[in-house]
């Protein structure tokens, strides 16, 4: 289970996103919603140990998380986590084999990856070096590499951003029916697929953005 109180991150240029306390329970998936700029990836990015909150706490199976070093907080991305990135951060010189035979070095097993390949409908594209698919087939590679740790957190960062209605309803299905039992937690732009989720959340009700300092000098 991970749960946030009174967290809230303040940014170089003096703003800042004041999150309600949240929970999210293992095993359940949850779609977050809202508009851009509402603090959804940010939110993601905290959970993950990428961003550190300027005040508050985030627990994760009762530890705070806030307090652990750099060197704990990698140990449990690698470990825990599995995250699609919106920029996918895939190695475009290499093919989709390679990027995900690339987790190896951490020590996971990518015996399933023909399988999930396979069920996202891109095994035809395991030999094909990254720079040559389109941008819904490079979505598809990021979220095989997520999917392959098993991981007990999945985070998907628009996950169906660079696909048609019909794929990305297929692509959250398949994520969610391939959770293995972790919780997933998905930033998504497109209410219609919130029902898919065990639980939606509006951003823009729980996040509320703090300005720098104006013309006025107040913050």
């Amino acid at each position: 289970m991970i749960t946030t109180k009174d967290l809230r991150i303040r940014f170089s240029d003096g703003t800042a996103i004041r999150y309600g306390d949240l929970r999210f329970d293992s095993g359940r998936t949850y779609a977050l919603l809202g508009a851009s700029g509402c603090g959804k990836s940010t939110l993601l990015n905290m959970l993950a140990g990428i961003l550190t909150p300027t005040e508050g706490a985030i627990e994760i199976d009762g530890e705070n998380a806030c307090a652990w070093n750099q060197r704990q907080k990698d140990a449990y991305r690698i470990r825990g986590i599995g995250y699609i990135f919106q920029d996918f951060k895939l190695l475009e010189e290499m093919t989709v084999a390679d990027n995900i035979n690339l987790l190896r070095l951490e020590g996971v097993n990518t015996a399933d990856m023909d399988d999930l390949l396979d069920r996202l409908g891109i095994l035809r594209l395991k030999r094909r070096k990254v720079k040559r698919l389109s941008g819904g087939e490079k979505q598809r590679v990021a979220i095989v590499r997520a999917l392959i740790k098993k991981p007990a957190l999945i985070l998907a960062d628009e996950p169906t951003g660079n696909l048609n209605v019909e794929t990305g309803e297929a692509v959250v299905r398949q994520l969610i029916e391939n959770a293995g039992g972790g919780t997933l937690i998905a930033v998504t732009h497109d209410e219609r697929l919130a029902p898919r989720f065990d639980h939606a959340l509006d951003m823009n009700a729980i996040a509320r953005f703090e300005p720098g300092e104006g013309a006025n000098g107040h913050v």
